[in-house]
C-alpha cells in the first residue's frame, strides 16, 4: 500500500523521499485499517449489515477512482506513472488512457470480489472458519483491493481491450437483467408500504406519495419517448424510429396487462407501480443504446449537440448510479426469494420438513421465503389452534428452522432428545472459538451462528457483474481498437501502438436486447400465474 501511495512521487524527491513515503504511507494504512475493523467491531449494528456496508464502501471508492481516471489530469498522470509500460499513441486525443484505466480498477475489483466469492463457496454460518473472510480481516481485504489495483497497471493493454471489448460489455448486460429483478421488487416493496401505512395512519399522504410516483414514472417515460422522437428519429432515421415505436407499443401492452382482471385475480400485487419502473427503466435503456449509435445523422451527440446536457446528466446520473449500484448488490445478494421466486421454496420446506410444516407451521417457510410467507397460513392456525401474530422481533435461536426440525424429530420419536444438547454444544464452542472478541466475550452483534442471512458467493457474484456495468457506463459502452501498426516514439522502445476508442454497434444492440429481454421477463411474471397457477401461483 505504501509502494502504490508513493507512486506519484518516484523520480521526484530520490530514493529518500521514495522511502520515507512509503514507510509513511504504509503506517497510515495499517492504522486506517485498524481504526475501519475497530469500527466494525463495536458499532451497534448486526455483523451481517456491517459487512455489506463495508463491501458497499469499497465498491463507491472503486468507482470514483475509476470515474477520476476520466479527467485529463489523471490521463496524463497514469502515463507518467506507469514508466511508459503502458504506452500508446491514442487516436482521439489522450481519451485512451482514460478508458483503459476505468477497465483496469473495474477489473481488480472483479478479480477481488471473485477471489473471495470463490474462497467462501459452501459457508453456512459464521461458525465457519472462512467466514472471517468475509466479516472480518478488513485490513488485508483492503490490501489485497489496492494491490490488485495496482497491478493492473503493469498487464498489457492488449488483455484490457479484450476485456473491454468481449467480456465486460456481457456481464454488463447481464446486470441489466438482474437490475430488473431488483427494480420489480423494490416496487412491490414500494408499493405495500405506502398501501400499508395508508391503512394503519389513514393519512392521505401515502396514497397520494405512491399515486405521484407512478404518474411520475409514466410522465418521464412519455417525455424521454418524445424527446427520442424529435432528436433520434429524423426522417431517414427507420431503425430509431422502429426501436422507439416498438418499445413504446411494449409499455401500452405492459400497462394494460398488469390491470387485466384476470391478471389480478391470480397477482392481486401487481398493478401499475411496477409497470411504471419497468417503463422508465426499459425507455431509459433504449435512449442510452441510440445514444451510442455511431451516425451522425441518426445521433445529435456525435455532431456535437447538448454538451452541456450530457455533461449535466453524466454528472447527476454517475452520482446517483454509484449509489443506487452499492445498494442493488447488496439487495440482489439477500433477496434471493425475489430472483427465484418464493413458491418454490415453500414446496420445498414443505417436503423436505413435513413435521415442522404442521406443527411450527408459523416457520415453514424455506429457505428463500420471506416473512410472511407460509405453505398454508389459514391451515397452520388452524391446526394449531392459534392465530397469525404480527412478527415484532427478530427471531432467536429456538425460532430457526433447524431446531424446529430437530424438536420435531424428537417428538417423533426419530432422533433422541441427546441431540438438542449437542446443539447446545455447538453453540457453546463457536462462542468460546469464533465470537471470541479481545476481551474474550461473545460478539452480541453476530446475526449468523446459525445460518448465514444471504449466499456469501452470489453475494460477490453480483458485485462482479455490477463492477462490469459501472466500467461500461463510465466509458459510455464505447469499444476499443488496437491497431496492428506502432508509431515510433522516443522513450518508448519498440514504438508505441495506435488505440482507437469509438462507439460499438454491438454495445447498442446489447442494451436494446435487454430492454426487450425485460420486458419478457416482467411480461412472464404477469402471464405465469395464469396458465400455471400450480406453479407459479403467488398469491
Amino acid at each position: 500500500m505504501g509502494a502504490l501511495l508513493s507512486i506519484p512521487l518516484l523520480g521526484v524527491g530520490g530514493l529518500a523521499a521514495t522511502l520515507a513515503t512509503s514507510c509513511l504511507s504504509g503506517l497510515a494504512f495499517f492504522c486506517t485499517s485498524t481504526a475501519a475493523s475497530a469500527f466494525f467491531k463495536r458499532c451497534n449494528c448486526q455483523s451481517s449489515i456491517a459487512t455489506r456496508i463495508g463491501f458497499s464502501l469499497i465498491f463507491l471508492l472503486a468507482c470514483l477512482a475509476a470515474w477520476l481516471s476520466l479527467t485529463p489530469f489523471w490521463m496524463h498522470k497514469i502515463e507518467q506513472w506507469s514508466y511508459n509500460y503502458v504506452k500508446m499513441h491514442c487516436a482521439d486525443r489522450d481519451r485512451c488512457y482514460g478508458v483503459l484505466a476505468v477497465h483496469r480498477i473495474t477489473f481488480a475489483l472483479a478479480f477481488f470480489h471473485g477471489l473471495i466469492g470463490l474462497s467462501l463457496i459452501g459457508v453456512r454460518d459464521s461458525r465457519t472458519p472462512r467466514a472471517d473472510i468475509q466479516n472480518g480481516w478488513w485490513g488485508p481485504k483492503l490490501l489485497l483491493w489496492v494491490a490488485l489495483t495496482a497491478l493492473t497497471f503493469f498487464i498489457p493493454n492488449g488483455f484490457f481491450i479484450f476485456w473491454a471489448n468481449y467480456i465486460a460489455l456481457f456481464l454488463a448486460s447481464a446486470f441489466i437483467l438482474v437490475g430488473l429483478v431488483l427494480l420489480v421488487d423494490f416496487a412491490h416493496t414500494w408499493s405495500e408500504t405506502c398501501l400499508q401505512n395508508w391503512e394503519e395512519t389513514e393519512s392521505d399522504w401515502w396514497k397520494y406519495t405512491l399515486l405521484g410516483s407512478t404518474l411520475g414514472l409514466y410522465a418521464v417515460t412519455i417525455t424521454v419517448t418524445g424527446l427520442l422522437y424529435a432528436y433520434f428519429a429524423p426522417s431517414g432515421c427507420g431503425l430509431n424510429q422502429f426501436f422507439i415505436s416498438v418499445n413504446l407499443a411494449l409499455v401500452v401492452i405492459l400497462t394494460v396487462l398488469c390491470i387485466h382482471p384476470v391478471v389480478q385475480e391470480v397477482s392481486s400485487r401487481s398493478g401499475l407501480a411496477q409497470s411504471s419502473m419497468v417503463a422508465a427503466y426499459c425507455t431509459y435503456l433504449i435512449a442510452s443504446a441510440l445514444m451510442n449509435r455511431d451516425d451522425a445523422h441518426s445521433n445529435p451527440m456525435t455532431r456535437g449537440r447538448g454538451g452541456t446536457a450530457k455533461t449535466t446528466t453524466v454528472v447527476i446520473g454517475a452520482a446517483f448510479t454509484f449509489l443506487a449500484i452499492a445498494y442493488s448488490t447488496s439487495r440482489a445478494a439477500t433477496q434471493s426469494s425475489a430472483l427465484v421466486g418464493k413458491r418454490r421454496a415453500q414446496l420445498n420446506a414443505a417436503s423436505s420438513y413435513p413435521s415442522a410444516s404442521s406443527s411450527y407451521g408459523a416457520y415453514a417457510y424455506g429457505p428463500l421465503a420471506t416473512r410472511g410467507d407460509s405453505i398454508d397460513g389459514n391451515l397452520a392456525n388452524a391446526e394449531s389452534g392459534g392465530s397469525a401474530d404480527a412478527i415484532t422481533s427478530q427471531p432467536t435461536r429456538k425460532d430457526s428452522l433447524r431446531i424446529q426440525a430437530l424438536m420435531a424429530a424428537v417428538e417423533a420419536g426419530s432422533l433422541p432428545a441427546s441431540a438438542l444438547d449437542e446443539e447446545d454444544e455447538d453453540e457453546d464452542d463457536a462462542s468460546s472459538s469464533i465470537f471470541e472478541g479481545t476481551s474474550g466475550s461473545r460478539n452480541e452483534n453476530d446475526d449468523e451462528g446459525h445460518g448465514t442471512r444471504y449466499t456469501y458467493a452470489f453475494f460477490h457474484l453480483i458485485f462482479d457483474i455490477a463492477a462490469c456495468y459501472v466500467a461500461m457506463l463510465l466509458t459510455d459502452w464505447r469499444f476499443v481498437k488496437l491497431a496492428k501498426e506502432t508509431l515510433p516514439i522516443d522513450d518508448a522502445p519498440g514504438g508505441a501502438p495506435i488505440v482507437f476508442i469509438g462507439r460499438s454497434p454491438t454495445a447498442m444492440w446489447m442494451r436494446v436486447v435487454s430492454s426487450w429481454l425485460c420486458i419478457a421477463i416482467y411480461t412472464w411474471s404477469l402471464i405465469a400465474p395464469v396458465l400455471l397457477p400450480d406453479r407459479f401461483g403467488l398469491d
